[in-house]
């Protein structure tokens, strides 16, 4: 290395020392100020509401704003959000609820909304993920609601219909499926272990490279990968986490045959979310038993010029061939539009429960 080369980078250098401990000085100035807020909702009686969804979309979304590059809207995003989570940990560890074990989308999901400060619970069902945000096991709950390819996530929405915990969050999330085994050969793999929705998300995949390769549906990915570990010839489909997680090399990458294929995930709490300027309202609704009922149940929304971005039917589960209907409106709750829709809708429905409003989500 010549010596002006060695010259130019020690003065770059230099000056990236000087920033790293001005960022350090202004991080530790910006956790001090959150530890104020803190003593002052303390004060006032709120000590238990350290989470606030509408007021991180806010700051996520005006940095998103005033970014001038050259890192990306979305390194932005992760960035802050690891502030932000480190913040609120020095309050209180949020203690996060999700499917697991650990190496899920799930576990990915939580960590992406909440920062690798939170305090990650996994469980071994949906039911379980609900049951710990109820009994004050945990803080908030992440579970997947809807897939690209897959649709709905069944179990989440019949247990929505009974829980009393709001919806103050939603993840979107980029799901990439790896082909993970200690194989190096895909002429030596028998068996695939995956959980049955990413064994359907892989299909044609599967179909054309691995065809003669016995298929096995698992809880979760990340058993799938814990199992493939262990067995000669074994592989399974699950995402980096769980190849991370269980030392999993990557045998084939992108497998999936959707090449948008993403998850929805919801955040469930014992409160929403307040308004943040750009929200979602979820809702249940059952129309009465007589012809042009769903129609009716409809109109309100077109009244007022509320836009419906989701409708899905589910079985109602308490009488036969009878159903409900699952609603996503954009607006929140307080937004007068809204407001006046589902004050409307409340005199037309036979069921109406309003799941909870909470921010679009921040990519």
């Amino acid at each position: 290395m010549s010596d002006d080369l060695q010259k130019a980078l020690a003065g770059v250098r230099a000056e990236i020392d000087g920033i790293d401990a001005e960022l350090l000085r202004l991080l530790n100035q910006r956790a001090r100020c959150a530890q104020k807020v803190g003593e002052i909702k303390a004060e006032h009686g709120e000590a238990g509401h350290i989470y606030r969804p509408e007021r991180e979309a806010q700051v996520l979304r005006r940095l998103q704003d005033v970014n001038p590059g050259p890192l990306a809207g979305e390194n932005i995003t992760f960035f802050f959000r690891e502030v932000m989570s480190a913040c609120l940990s020095l309050e209180e560890p949020l203690g996060i609820s999700f499917l697991g074990p650990l190496g899920t989308f799930s576990e990915s999901a939580a960590t992406k909304h909440f920062g690798h400060a939170a305090r990650l619970l996994p469980q071994s069902s949906i039911d379980d993920v609900f049951r710990e945000v109820e009994s004050g096991h945990a803080h908030y709950a992440v579970v997947p609601v809807e897939n690209s390819t897959e649709g709905a996530v069944g179990r989440t929405m019949d247990l929505l219909l009974g829980t009393q915990l709001k919806i103050c969050g939603e993840v979107v999330l980029r799901i990439h499926q790896n082909l993970l085994s200690n194989e190096t050969d895909l002429s030596k793999i028998t068996k695939v272990y995956s959980h049955a929705q990413s064994l359907a998300q892989c299909h044609e995949w599967l179909n054309r490279v691995l065809p003669n390769a016995q298929r096995i549906s698992v809880g979760s990915n990340a058993q799938a990968a814990q199992m493939a570990s262990a067995e000669a010839g074994a592989a399974a489909i699950a995402g980096e986490a769980a190849a991370a997680r269980y030392s999993l090399p990557r045998l084939a990458e992108n497998i999936e045959d959707e090449p948008n294929n993403t998850t929805r995930f919801l955040v469930l709490g014992k409160h929403d979310a307040g308004p943040s300027g750009r929200d979602k309202t979820s809702l249940i609704m059952s129309a009465p038993n007589r012809t042009g009922a769903l129609h009716e149940l409809l109109l309100p929304f077109s009244h007022t010029g509320v836009s419906m971005s989701r409708l899905e039917s589910r079985p109602a589960r308490n009488a036969l061939w009878e159903y409900v209907f699952y609603v996503d409106v954009d607006g929140h709750h307080d937004d007068p539009a809204v407001k006046t829709a589902i004050d409307e809708l409340a005199a037309r429905a036979a069921y109406l429960k309003i799941l909870g409003s909470y921010p679009v989500a921040v990519y």
